[in-house]
């Protein structure tokens, strides 16, 4: 992916935003990381990262940082979906696409299940 960094163009491989978009969840206490390697059974996108939180303020916490803190190193999202409700929200940046749950809801959807063919990491 291609960012405006300092006025410039940087390229930022998707590896790179995975552990910086992970850093940045682990600071917010972020429960059961998990990342999944999808380059090579989808072409939405290289990676999900997967976590969750406790309560609707936790994972709206989460979110609000990890935009900030993504922004402030010349990265934006593309897409954002759930926030109002706060039970489950994703942060599309192309080529890697952030889950952010609530716990129950986590279960419920076992993403983790359903893109088994990917390479799962867990933090």
């Amino acid at each position: 992916m291609i960012i405006k960094l300092g006025g410039s163009e940087v390229y930022l491989e998707s590896k790179e935003m995975v552990e910086k978009i992970v850093g940045f969840l682990e600071e917010k206490k972020a429960k059961n990381i998990n990342v999944i390697d999808i380059k090579d059974v989808s072409t939405l996108a290289d990676y999900f990262v997967i976590c969750s939180g406790t309560s609707t303020t936790h994972i709206k916490a989460m979110t609000d940082e990890l935009e900030i803190k993504m922004k402030e190193n010349g990265i934006n999202y593309l897409h954002k979906e759930g926030y109002n409700s706060a039970r489950w929200i994703l942060l599309d940046y192309a080529d890697v696409v952030v889950h952010i749950f609530h716990e129950e809801d986590r279960d419920f959807y076992n993403l983790e299940r359903l893109w088994s063919d990917g390479i799962v990491s867990y933090r």
